[in-house]
């Protein structure tokens, strides 16, 4: 049924009907027991009630005032749709759209208002020294936007020093351009986390990358890829994200995982063979000048995260660092904020100061910023996660050489790889990972701290990348999901940390948001995809089934609300940890979700059977079925 509406006032009444607290949303925080009229331009009165129907209302009708309408049809089967039909579709039609950027005209205009850049300040886009290419087009960009904005060359040879001295003028990173119709220059678009992370992330890209595969957006997917292309030849590594301060910083390595999910949906042409290679190309060689070298290669042969960098990390909220600095402060007589000028500047110098942040910005590399498992402590240690995605890596570079090139792949003019020298790599890492991070006593994997030879004793969702990338054996994989998945399984999903493993919180230690009682989608993806590789099915649908309960009912009762983190205990989007909750801050309608979240939901859905699916839309909880 179609049902033909004056937007403007439909919206002010159903507002003033149903929002009762005021937020621009309708949740269960409103009013309960609300009956909305809804009213046809014909005057004929339709009864809609219930949070669910009426924010979808308020949804639909906010998406045909975007689109111009003052009347509009409204459809009834979108405003009473099944929960996990739309969430989906949004996903799939809606969000996607909103998390994608591209660096033309009009993406770099948008681009501008971003919070991250200083209003004081000329906003500025970095491009490699010797990328004319590059230079002009972004030039050219400057010049039609009445120069809103600088293009700087960085210096040829990017160093710490270096990067520091871009601080106080922070730009944007330029990524990938190609040749499209008339061989005009374009810039190939990327999907960004959302909200205030703005910008292409290094491993959030991974699992974006696999939910748009799974909702067929193949190119958007290999843009990516072609993004991070560029950032490798020309920045050295993946970076943290593509803004002036990441320059010295990486990411965990799901590079040769996109490259492999991406190929895996294009046609096997000659064309998409050679775009493969050149990949193939790269991945190696990040591998090697990035985590096979020092400083993140030790001495026994494992690799740890390790972000370089010189002074305080530029990126973090004011006042995140005041409780370690206070104490220093107070030793030379002198505010935290001229604290951090003079220690940024080098005129103060701390050794204890620069040992915390070589620690912080390698967490920050990991991805898990912040948890008590790697605080202080993240550059001496061997992760698990870290060692099990260079084995994935090294198992990723001998499928493909043996599966697509015959079995000989020419790197360079001087070296030829076959697949038996990348297999080896991996039996050899493989030995050195059971000898270094399997705890027999406790039966699962343990980062460890080659400084003071011993394990970092800390229950993590982590271990199982272990299981994902098929480096544990049967043997372990049992204990890991005996002995470990019950200390991480939560109601609402998988932790991240155990409540025993992050210890007591209190004043003076606060709570991280990577650790209990929180819950992340790379974690759920990962662990789903390694419970079904060891056969594992019935707890594989147990947990993808509680995470996407938890983002369901969190949608149906919250007016659509996709956060970035759940408390996977409370079952909620509420949390209140360092950085608050990404995507939870919205007027009327989402616009983005979150991006890795997003994922997840398309992804979770594949794990469940029909009958679950309809449960979910029935917002049964999982305690009432498994």
């Amino acid at each position: 049924m179609k049902i033909n509406v004056k937007i403007n006032s439909t919206i002010l009444g159903l507002l003033k009907c149903a929002d009762t607290n005021n937020d621009k949303k309708i949740t269960v925080d409103d009013a309960s027991n609300t009956v909305f009229e809804l009213k046809s331009i014909e005057g004929n009165l339709y009864e809609i009630s219930g949070t669910y129907y009426l924010s979808n209302l308020l949804q639909e009708l906010i998406l045909l005032k975007d689109k111009g309408f003052d009347v509009a049809e409204l459809e009834s089967d979108k405003i009473f749709e099944l929960p996990v039909d739309r969430i989906s579709r949004m996903i799939k039609d809606y969000y996607w759209d909103g998390l994608t950027r591209t660096l033309n005209k009009d993406g770099i205009e948008k681009l501008l208002n971003d919070d991250k850049i200083n209003s004081e300040n000329k906003a500025i886009i970095y491009v490699p020294n010797d990328d004319e290419l590059a230079y002009n087009y972004y030039t050219d960009i400057s010049k039609s936007l009445k120069n809103s904005f600088d293009v700087v060359k960085l210096n040829s040879k990017i160093t710490s020093k270096y990067v520091q001295t871009l601080n106080s003028k922070p730009g944007i990173l330029g990524l990938a351009l190609k040749r499209g119709k008339n061989k005009i220059v374009e810039a190939e678009p990327f999907v960004v986390p959302g909200g205030r992370f703005n910008e292409m992330y290094g491993w959030d890209s991974y699992f974006e990358v696999l939910g748009l595969l799974e909702d067929g957006k193949v190119e958007l997917a290999k843009s990516m890829v072609n993004n991070f292309n560029y950032e490798i030849n020309n920045y050295g590594k993946v970076l943290n994200a593509n803004r002036s301060y990441y320059l010295t910083r990486s990411q965990p390595p799901f590079y040769t995982s996109m490259l492999l999910a991406v190929f895996q949906k294009l046609e096997k042409n000659a064309n998409n063979i050679k775009w493969l290679s050149e990949g193939l190309k790269i991945a190696i060689k990040e591998y090697s000048n990035i985590w096979m070298s020092e400083p993140k290669l030790t001495q026994n042969g494992l690799s740890r995260y390790y972000g370089e960098g010189l002074g305080i990390p530029p990126e973090t909220e004011p006042n995140h660092f005041d409780h370690i600095l206070a104490p220093y402060a107070r030793k030379h007589k002198i505010s935290i904020d001229n604290l951090i000028e003079k220690y940024n500047s080098g005129e103060i110098k701390e050794a204890k100061l620069d040992r915390y942040f070589i620690h912080d910005r390698s967490l920050r590399e990991s991805g898990h910023d912040t948890t008590y498992r790697l605080i202080n402590i993240s550059a001496s240690l061997n992760t698990v996660d870290l060692n099990s995605l260079l084995y994935k890596y090294e198992k990723d570079i001998e499928f493909i050489i043996k599966e697509y090139f015959n079995d000989s792949f020419e790197y360079s003019k001087e070296v030829t790889y076959n697949s038996n020298f990348w297999k080896r790599k991996a039996e050899d890492r493989k030995k050195i990972i059971n000898k270094y991070l399997w705890n027999d006593t406790e039966g699962q994997f343990s980062d460890y701290d080659f400084e003071k030879s011993k394990f970092a004793h800390f229950e993590s969702a982590t271990s199982f990348y272990t299981m994902w990338c098929n480096l544990a054996t049967k043997k372990q994989a049992k204990l890991l999901v005996n002995n470990l998945l019950p200390q991480l399984e939560a109601p609402g999903g998988v932790l991240s940390t155990s409540k025993k493993s992050c210890g007591k919180i209190s004043k003076t230690r606060p709570q991280r948001q990577w650790d209990y009682p929180f819950g992340w989608a790379p974690h759920q993806i990962i662990i789903w995809q390694a419970l079904e590789n060891y056969g594992y099915a019935n707890i594989c649908e147990r947990l993808a089934y509680k995470w996407l309960y938890t983002i369901t009912k969190s949608a149906v009762n919250y007016n659509g609300t996709i956060p970035e983190k759940f408390d996977v205990v409370a079952r909620t989007h509420k949390v209140f940890a360092e950085y608050g909750n990404v995507g939870t801050e919205f007027d009327y309608i989402t616009r983005e979700g979150f991006g890795w979240m997003n994922a997840s939901f398309q992804i979770g859905k594949k794990y469940l059977s029909d009958k679950n699916i309809s449960n979910l839309n029935n917002l049964i909880p999982p305690e009432w079925i498994f």
